[in-house]
């Protein structure tokens, strides 16, 4: 199923829905019943199946005014072969949307869209020829798009058990973060015993999950750069030796503990970066770039950062990797189309959950009116671990969080979606697709 399918199904309840024709005296007959075409269902019937949610639609690129909170509408007996209806209770919030807000993530479709790879919560419903799932069961799913919803349809073989022990938030925070870090350092660079690993951004989603995951082998050496105020955390979490990137020059500093340099560089930065961490590498060492961070310097498109940093990206002919006995290569999650790699990848993240071997770090939660701040706190690079909105509207008696204030107050006149713009009533745009 494409991420569009749960879409195109929420526009038939608009033709089945009469809300100007009076009650029947009494229960129609099939035939008066007047049911859409091809359908032998009674309207009232069909129109009882029609559920309402909400969901963060990205209207169009720019800024965080972008992000609109709709209410949309979609008939619950509609269901296609293999998908199940989730009652969705956390979502993640990866730097994808960030790039995908600005038009820079190729795997998006042009808006208007709902944003959201990752979630948890309940199914509601199931669809046909679906006999590993019920009613009831709590699930990860996930999607390349549509999981920022209260109500996501999802193909059921891109659903997983949550363990007992694990929340809707930690179940959340798992899949893209951690699969990313698995399959580059277990299925890419062959993480080995003794290993020395550069982790960029260790204090983000994906740095914590490589640092936990790192941890599961032996005597593996973890270089993290992160700004100074995180490097207490992340030593605790497993950072041999944390590097505050903004004021020291992090090669020189790795240079002076490791004169020969590391065996693997996970690079999700791109650019200068890339060419920084080539030249870190031990022979036989690896290189792997997973994203382009320095293309996002604002709110809005930088077309000079975004040709800044493809002007510095790596490149080097098969001679020079010959020659360096050197290895480079490209991540991206997105484009694992191996459904058992991706089943058993997600199978074994959950074993090791339970075994106490990994577990997500909850940086934030957020409501989804409050997904301005969320988004604001990612980009500045403020957050320790993952941050989570949550499809449950916010309580209005609810205070701000503290770590979140700043970003409220410096965002108020741009967040769209912020109940500090807006009352509740306006701030909710009805739409139906």
């Amino acid at each position: 199923m494409s991420g569009e399918e749960p879409l195109t199904q929420q526009q038939e309840p608009e033709q089945v829905k009469k809300p100007d024709e009076p009650p029947p005296v009494a229960a129609p007959a099939p035939a008066e019943a007047k049911p859409e075409s091809g359908s032998s269902r009674p309207a009232a019937a069909e129109e009882e199946k029609t559920i309402s949610y909400r969901a963060l639609v990205l209207t169009g690129y720019g800024g965080y005014e972008k992000i609109k909170l709709q209410v949309k509408s979609m008939n619950k007996s509609q269901l296609k072969a293999g998908e199940v209806l989730v009652r969705v209770k956390a979502c993640g919030l990866n730097f994808a949307e960030l790039l995908g807000k600005q038009g820079l993530y190729e795997l998006l479709p042009s808006p208007p869209i709902t944003l959201g790879m990752e979630g948890s919560g309940v199914i509601e419903a199931v669809g046909e020829d679906v006999t590993n799932r019920k009613v009831g069961d709590r699930i990860i799913a996930m999607n390349r798009h549509g999981m920022w919803q209260e109500l996501a349809v999802v193909p059921a073989n891109r659903t997983f058990p949550i363990p007992e022990a694990m929340s809707f938030e930690e179940a959340a925070a798992l899949p893209v973060n951690y699969m990313t870090a698995y399959m580059m350092l277990f299925e890419m660079a062959n993480l080995r015993p003794g290993k020395s690993v550069l982790i960029h951004m260790a204090a983000g989603g994906v740095g914590i999950a490589a640092t936990q995951l790192c941890q599961t082998v032996q005597d593996v050496t973890i270089f993290g750069t992160a700004s100074a105020s995180k490097h207490e955390t992340i030593s605790q979490g497993g950072v041999t030796h944390p590097i505050d990137y903004r004021t020291k020059d992090y090669v020189t500093e790795i240079h002076k503990i490791s004169p020969k340099g590391v065996d693997i560089v996970l690079d999700p930065l791109g650019g200068s970066d890339s060419q920084k961490g080539f030249s870190l590498l031990k022979p036989l060492g690896m290189l792997i770039v997973f994203g382009a961070a320095n293309c996002v310097t604002g709110q809005k498109k930088n077309l000079l950062a975004m040709a800044k940093t493809w002007y510095n990206q790596l490149t080097l002919n098969t001679l020079k990797l010959m020659q360096t006995n050197k290895a480079i290569s490209g991540f991206h999650l997105g484009y694992i189309h191996d459904e058992e790699l991706f089943k058993m990848t997600l199978i074994k993240l959950l074993e090791l959950y339970q075994q106490g071997k990994i577990k997500p770090r909850i940086d934030s939660c957020y409501h989804f009116e409050e997904v301005a701040e969320a988004m604001k706190r990612m980009h500045d690079r403020q957050n320790i671990g993952k941050i989570i909105l949550l499809p449950e509207p916010k309580k209005s008696e609810e205070k701000p969080k503290s770590n979140a204030e700043a970003a409220e107050n410096a965002e108020k006149n741009e967040a769209a979606v912020s109940e500090k713009k807006e009352e509740p009533a306006e701030e909710v745009e009805t739409e139906k697709d």
